[in-house]
């Protein structure tokens, strides 16, 4: 061989393939701030929009007055629910099989409501106009406890749907209640109860928090009186639901609608949904004839866009004396505001919450969930998680950390005793779900070994005698926390959302000089599609990453999607994107053939070529198959070469991780620092190492913000306390940890690739790690849930009612 030819691993390192750490694309433009966001958008003629909202959490709306608004210089209309009325567009549909307000009809019923829309030639005048609407309000009684949202004397908070006795996903007993929803075998659990050795019982509560991207939500619309078409910028996660939905609510054909998702500042779930602002928007632009900005500000995204979490968790787990776990009961009040407009595939109201026996082997389970109206801003959204598993998981890791309290064990030995064997994949749980692959013994032990988990307990040993002894006033806790997820929605049989199934797709065009591009059905909001899609298609063709565009987010030349949330884009599009180019290869494979004048079964693939089976100096590139492609097919072909795949997924997929947190709290401050965390996730496959560090980082920050003390909390009146970055906790880098990454690589057997998905996990396990440090701390003392956040007001407040403050 000639010493100047490339070797296979050599010609695989240019390519840039799975595997390597290539820098991300997209941030040569942001870097330089040259990204291309809604607000940056200025078309001729535009006009802006503003709400008038409520300042009550429950009141019917007298009357509105538009006079004085209508009257400012600059103010073109004034649009309110009777405007709607006319077009029919007051109500809007849900994602959930709900209905929602799209500007107050006759009632409020959370605080900052939308109850009107001003629309003006520029914005400012459009935020003055909109305080001179005057509206006559009646308070009513308002409840914003879900605990108390079917109690006899409770608010009605919807008329519209009070002598309902079926709702969207079955019975309704209240006129509050939304939906009841159970999983799992009730008898043979509670057998499992009634002759277990040991039992324990908690409320654990995750409260509300918002997902708060730094872009909030907003939007353009610009209709073509002319063509009697819709153009609509914005800030959306998955846009041809969007597209869907518009068509649906404004009866204009969906062909005619185009949906455009420009670079997007963050998502995590918050820019899934339809908002008011979107309609509003759109009927302004039908209305003048001219194009219409809506973008809120952050108040307004933080109090009235979709929440997430707000479970109220009952959690059971029974078990031997010995430690080994039996059964699991869960009931949950989940809280979902005034509307139903959760993001939940259809068949799951409750999302994938029976995920909730987590990584372990109970033998019996069972969950039932109460959706409950209150007067609070509706969503629950998948806040950097995949349908409710982050409460799942935070419920399963806590209770499993006041089991092993109880039963005197350590915490991770009692894991090590209970989580699924290797040998058990694929595992069927106590909920019916097939999980995929793992190996979860071999992920905690190397995580315990990798810190020094026997050194740290003896360390925190020391500290609680020392504490005792009053030496110091500082306390030790170490939280252990092991999460599987389930992600990748999702099997058709599993998944749609209105009818649609969740698939995604992928369409590939390969260029005569061997260069490409990738359109795809999901959205990035900052995951790196554009660098990772690549890399799967150079590892796959043989094509050089940097020689392939990835475009996302146009729906007239987007194949059909289900976007971007729930950690789905690698684990479903990604799969797309490896199943079209294998239909490219396949191709290419029979025009090497032709080519070379073999059958197609004597080529063999090495890196970037077809060669010749035992005669490796015959070959042909894939990039010469490229230019072949256009100009030598073999008779009966026909040229080109792209392909589209449509991928419905067999199962999900179910990455996981091993979590260990180190942290010290002063008890007379309630101060707490985070001295070590160690995160370990196994994403199967791992396309771009350096991209998946990132995520975790991200996905860990958000985590530690959450558990540490973010809450959209509500006073008795309904009014938003924490509607503000004043008062809603976002880590900066002061306070943010450092973080320590590790893996293992367990790939899932039904991906075409092997990946699993990592975005959403480490806040699906971050949270209950950190929480379990905290509460571990004061474990020796006798306590067994603090709950969160664990902010220092709560810490020390935790701190005084165990009388450490005396």
């Amino acid at each position: 061989m000639n010493n100047t030819t490339p070797t296979s691993a050599e010609r695989a390192e240019k390519l840039q393939g799975m595997g390597c750490k290539r820098k991300r694309v997209e941030d040569v433009r942001f870097v330089q701030g040259k990204g291309n966001y809604v607000d940056d958008l200025k078309l001729p003629g535009m006009l802006y929009g503003d709400f008038t909202r409520s300042p009550h959490a429950h009141a019917r709306v007298k009357k509105i007055d538009t006079t004085k608004a209508t009257a400012v210089p600059g103010v073109v209309a004034v649009i309110t629910a009777e405007t709607l009325k006319t077009v029919n567009l007051a109500w809007m549909p849900t994602l959930a099989g709900d209905v929602q307000m799209v500007l107050a009809d006759g009632k409020v019923l959370f605080q900052n409501q939308e109850v009107a829309f001003v629309i003006a030639e520029d914005r400012y005048t459009a935020a003055d106009a909109a305080e001179l609407v005057e509206v006559e309000y009646e308070a009513l009684p308002c409840n914003v406890d879900p605990l108390k949202a079917m109690a006899a004397s409770a608010p009605v908070i919807r008329e519209d749907v009070k002598d309902k006795k079926e709702g969207a996903h079955g019975p309704r007993k209240h006129y509050n209640h939304v939906f009841n929803w159970q999983a799992g075998d009730k008898a043979k659990t509670d057998a499992a109860f009634a002759k277990a050795d040991v039992t324990i019982k908690e409320m654990i509560v995750y409260p509300r928090v918002h997902p708060c991207p730094l872009e909030t939500c907003q939007c353009v619309a610009s209709f073509d009186k002319i063509k009697g078409e819709l153009t609509l910028w914005g800030t959306f996660q998955a846009p041809h639901v969007i597209r869907t939905v518009g068509s649906l609510i404004s009866k204009i054909p969906e062909h005619k609608i185009h949906v455009i998702a420009p670079d997007i500042g963050g998502g995590f779930g918050n820019k899934v949904g339809a908002y008011p602002g979107y309609i509003c928007a759109i009927v302004a632009s039908i209305v003048t004839g001219r194009p219409v900005k809506w973008v809120e500000d952050r108040i307004e995204n933080l109090s009235t866009t979709a929440f997430a979490r707000d479970f109220y968790m009952e959690t059971e787990i029974a078990a031997t004396k010995d430690g080994k776990v039996t059964g699991l009961r869960c009931y949950t009040i989940a809280d979902h505001g005034a509307f139903d407009a959760c993001a939940n595939a259809t068949k799951w109201p409750a999302g994938l919450f029976s995920i909730i026996s987590g990584s372990y082997d109970f033998p019996a389970a069972h969950v039932s969930v109460d959706g409950v109206y209150t007067n609070k801003a509706p969503g629950g959204v998948a806040y950097r998680c995949s349908f409710r598993v982050t409460e799942a998981a935070y419920a399963i890791e806590r209770a499993m950390d006041i089991m092993a309290q109880k039963l005197k064990m350590d915490p991770a030995e009692f894991r090590l005793k209970n989580l699924i064997r290797r040998e058990q994949f694929p595992y069927t749980s106590a909920f019916g779900w097939v999980y995929d692959s793992g190996d979860y013994q071999t992920a905690l032990t190397k995580a315990m070994e990798t810190v020094g988990y026997k050194k740290l307990r003896e360390e925190q040993k020391k500290r609680q005698e020392a504490f005792k002894r009053g030496e110091t006033r500082e306390l030790m806790g170490i939280g252990v926390a092991f999460f599987t997820e389930i992600v990748g929605a999702g099997p058709s049989r599993n998944c749609d959302i209105l009818g649609i199934a969740m698939f995604d797709s992928a369409e590939i065009r390969i260029h005569p000089t061997g260069t490409g591009i990738c359109r795809l059905g999901t959205k990035s909001q900052g995951q790196g599609h554009e660098t990772t899609y690549a890399q799967i298609i150079a590892t796959e063709l043989g094509l050089p990453a940097d020689n392939i565009m990835v475009e996302e987010g146009n729906t007239d030349t987007a194949p059909y999607g289900l976007g971007t949330y729930g950690s789905r884009s690698t684990p479903v599009s990604g799969a797309a994107t490896a199943m079209a180019c294998r239909k490219i290869k396949a191709k290419a494979q029979m025009i090497a053939a032709y080519m070379l004048e073999v059958h197609d079964d004597d080529l063999e693939w090495d890196v970037d070529r077809f060669r010749v089976k035992g005669n490796p100096e015959r070959f042909k590139t894939m990039t010469e198959l490229a230019w072949a492609a256009y100009h030598e097919v073999p008779p009966g072909m026909e040229p080109g070469l792209e392909a589209i795949n449509y991928y419905d997924p067999p199962n999900f997929t179910y990455p996981f991780g091993a979590y260990i947190c180190v942290m010290d709290v002063d008890v007379d401050t309630g101060a707490s620092k985070v001295r070590r965390f160690y995160a370990l996730d196994d994403c199967g496959t791992r396309i771009n190492p350096m991209v998946i560090e990132g995520q975790i980082h991200g996905g860990l920050t958000e985590a530690f913000g959450i558990a540490m003390g973010q809450e959209i909390h509500y006073d008795d009146e309904g009014n938003v306390t924490t509607a503000s970055l004043m008062d809603y906790f976002l880590p900066t880098a002061v306070e943010t940890p450092k973080w320590e990454t590790d893996w293992t690589t367990t790939p899932s057997p039904h991906h075409p690739i092997g990946a699993k998905g990592v975005g959403e996990s480490p806040n699906v396990g971050g949270v209950p790690c950190f929480s379990n440090a905290v509460n571990d701390a004061f474990a020796f003392l006798g306590s067994t849930n603090i709950p969160m956040p664990h902010d220092n007001w709560r810490i020390w407040t935790a701190a005084d009612k165990l009388g450490l403050h005396q």
